[in-house]
């Protein structure tokens, strides 16, 4: 058993708290994990919150992380003592019907007990002061040591800077493939991007990397205008700004709407705007944002009979074991940014801080 520190969520609503762990080791088809980088996500907010219907506490939340394995459980043959890796919130297992099948990268064989907050055999590897610590996503980075299945992780270029890649994780990840996997936006093409946090950036950036031409900004926060400009966007505009709603406004600025949209943060009006901006006839819009439980969303029958089409993505489409080592490598090559997503670099104790910069969306 290692004894370690953690971030723990011991209740909702409440900021994290320092403490000391204990990690046991990892179990048959397990791997403990070495954490040296974690990133902070709105999804871990979100969970801390109190509005995730699947929230357990007292738990170890964060799923944007880097490390290096530091032992592995019988049965395990992928990874050994030593490797870089990122934990995976989306495991690959490669031998579900979900795995097999092409057209999607939502792995099922361990998604109830990781919804449990559990590992796959039904039990916790944290306790602290005598009490179970529960998972999170099957990753929980906000921990000096983890414990992952051995599908829910990928081994990467050791070469690779951790506190840059762990960024791969999730965020980034999401948003480059949401444009390149599930729009498959096409050269010379015109997208607008709901959102210009870190997710709305890697869709704007694998928009840019697929060839558009023109890349519409869009955000309350005109803070955010000079960065997505880095990243690719031709033009940022605010719904406050105009005296009709969005859609209209991209209607008119594109002759007739769009080609693709992409909501990147999870609010079911904006998913509305975002589908009704896209041209009739050829335009797709995709969820990337998760809004919160029991929300609904709405349009008109019409807006899809007319050739629209509606689809989400969930960590951008990439079967994780598979493609997380090659979105490293194309980073290392310098294909896709990653270290311009980085603003802030705080040590693991002010990782209350990191919440609060976020929440303010710096």
């Amino acid at each position: 058993v290692i004894k370690c520190k953690a971030a723990v969520a011991w209740e909702a609503g409440k900021p994290l708290s320092l403490e000391e762990v204990e990690v046991a080791p990892p179990k048959a088809h397990e791997v403990r994990i070495k954490i040296i980088a974690t990133a902070v996500c709105h999804t871990d907010a979100y969970t801390l919150s109190g509005a995730d219907p699947e929230g357990c506490f007292p738990v170890i939340l964060g799923h944007e992380g880097a490390g290096i394995v530091e032992s592995v459980g019988e049965g395990v043959t992928k990874v050994k003592p030593g490797d870089t890796v990122i934990p995976l919130y989306i495991p690959q297992c490669g031998e579900c019907k979900f795995c097999k099948n092409p057209k999607t990268n939502l792995c099922q064989r361990i998604r109830i007990t990781q919804g449990k907050g559990v590992m796959p055999d039904g039990t916790s590897r944290f306790t602290c002061k005598g009490k179970q610590i529960y998972h999170f996503m099957g990753t929980s980075t906000f921990s000096e040591y983890t414990v992952v299945a051995d599908i829910s992780v990928a081994k990467i270029d050791a070469a690779a800077p951790l506190d840059k890649v762990c960024l791969l994780g999730c965020g980034i990840s999401t948003g480059y493939g949401a444009a390149v996997n599930t729009a498959k936006v096409e050269r010379g093409s015109t997208c607008a991007v709901f959102g210009l946090g870190g997710v709305g950036l890697a869709v704007i950036m694998g928009c840019k990397i697929a060839g558009a031409s023109r890349i519409i900004g869009i955000d309350l926060n005109k803070d955010k205008y000079a960065k997505a400009k880095e990243f690719g966007a031709t033009e940022c505009i605010s719904p406050q700004d105009f005296k009709k709603p969005i859609q209209e406004v991209l209607a008119e600025m594109t002759d007739g709407g769009v080609d693709y949209s992409f909501e990147c943060i999870g609010n079911v009006g904006v998913m509305r705007a975002a589908l009704e901006a896209c041209h009739k006839g050829w335009g797709v819009s995709v969820i990337v944002g998760v809004a919160a439980a029991g929300q609904e969303i709405s349009t008109r029958p019409f807006q899809l009979v007319t050739g629209r089409t509606w689809k989400g993505t969930a960590f951008g489409g990439w079967k994780s074991v598979d493609s997380v080592p090659k979105l490293v490598t194309e980073y290392m090559s310098k294909k896709i940014k990653v270290d311009e997503f980085v603003t802030h670099t705080l040590p693991f104790d002010k990782i209350n801080e990191a919440f609060e910069l976020m929440h303010t969306g710096k």
